[in-house]
């Protein structure tokens, strides 16, 4: 029986830090940082964080909905960042590294919205979920050496992940488990 792989792209701030919680569970397939949302076509780092191209660092994954569907996926994705942040994400600001769903299909800007609308009504947070939920576009792949950072230098995104905010945030609302 042949796999139907899907695709799901997040933004959630800095994309070193988004990889490894989605890389460490079973039916994902790979995940990929990059960039999207934008209007320049295969952005590099440098004209990414100029904030001139309209891009997202963000990560796409590739997945078997059969072991790990787009519900856990969603549910793992909130559990990873701030929701309530429209400015950036913990240390890092700007447009480059606001949040984002980017769906693929209908099915998959439902889960979204309902995710979201549940997120929003559980009281976890004391302001409003503003993650938008738009259509994906083309994803363009980052630079080599930002990908799987956390295995490549585990050191500086051990630190990195602690001197952001982002280890506390996820510890404080979300508890041990999340501590990626």
């Amino acid at each position: 029986m042949t796999k139907q792989l899907e695709k799901a792209t997040f933004a959630g701030g800095c994309f070193w830090c988004m990889v490894k919680p989605f890389d460490e569970q079973p039916g994902i397939e790979s995940v990929i940082s990059g960039y999207t949302g934008g209007t320049t076509e295969n952005p590099t780092y440098k004209e990414v964080c100029s904030e001139t191209t309209g891009h997202y660092e963000a990560v796409q994954i590739t997945f078997d909905p059969n072991v790990y569907p787009y519900e856990k996926i969603i549910e793992l994705f909130w559990q990873q960042i701030d929701p309530t942040d429209p400015g950036g994400q913990f240390y890092d600001r700007g447009s480059s590294y606001q949040t984002a769903i980017f769906y693929h299909d209908e099915n998959q800007r439902e889960i979204a919205e309902a995710s979201k609308a549940k997120l929003q009504e559980s009281g976890k947070f004391s302001g409003p979920i503003v993650t938008p939920i738009i259509p994906a576009k083309t994803f363009y792949p980052a630079e080599t050496y930002h990908q799987h950072y956390y295995k490549k230098q585990p050191e500086h995104y051990e630190r990195y992940s602690i001197g952001s905010g982002r280890k506390a945030f996820i510890q404080h609302h979300w508890g041990e488990k999340n501590e990626k």
